[in-house]
């Protein structure tokens, strides 16, 4: 081998490192709760968000469930994929809904914070129940053991999941075309307190 294609190929596999590190993802300080209160009991406390963070992040996934909630023709159906009880009409959800169109309920949200500071906020996700007692967000990308507690997780996972609103709703064949709402997603990720 020459030296210039000695160069060349070192620089290759350098630039190939430096592409490779680029490519992982940033993790972001985040926490789940399952509902408004605990959130501002914990921001009291001198959590990692403040109760401002608390409101506003409520706030973003309520409006983000009411956009991109998962939507089923009937309760039976809604129910096979969050579990019995865990499921509501659309117009519970919002205003002026039909009411023949089931979701889950708002079992928990998910707040991230990229910078590390209360100026970072990454944004927020609702949390859902599945059958098995776990727990997902909107866009079926992670599955969540608990609704509460602190991990560090990928920026991904603040995604705005695809609207549903407006669309057509799951039957029970294309939930199960699907696999379920809850079994498409791809991280499996447990908090602890």
């Amino acid at each position: 081998m020459t030296k210039r294609s000695k160069r060349v190929a070192i620089a290759i596999l350098g630039a190939a490192a430096f592409t490779l590190a680029g490519c992982q993802e940033e993790q972001v300080d985040a926490q789940a709760f399952p509902d408004l209160k605990s959130c501002t009991e914990a921001a009291s406390k001198g959590g990692l968000f403040s109760v401002e963070d608390c409101r506003t992040s409520f706030a973003e996934a309520e409006t983000l469930h009411v956009e991109a909630a998962p939507r089923y023709d009937s309760v039976e159906v809604c129910e096979e994929q969050h579990g019995e009880g865990a499921c509501g009409t659309e117009a519970a959800a919002q205003q002026g809904g039909s009411g023949s169109i089931f979701m889950p309920l708002l079992a928990g949200y998910l707040i991230g914070n990229m910078l590390g500071g209360r100026s970072g906020m990454a944004g927020a996700q609702p949390l859902y129940k599945t059958p098995d007692g776990k727990f997902t967000n909107a866009a079926r990308t992670s599955t969540y053991s608990s609704n509460s507690g602190a991990a560090k997780l990928g920026a991904s996972q603040f995604t705005r999941p695809a609207a549903t609103a407006g669309k057509a709703p799951m039957t029970k064949a294309t939930a199960a075309s699907r696999g379920g709402f809850g079994k498409a997603g791809g991280t499996r990720t447990g908090f602890g307190g």
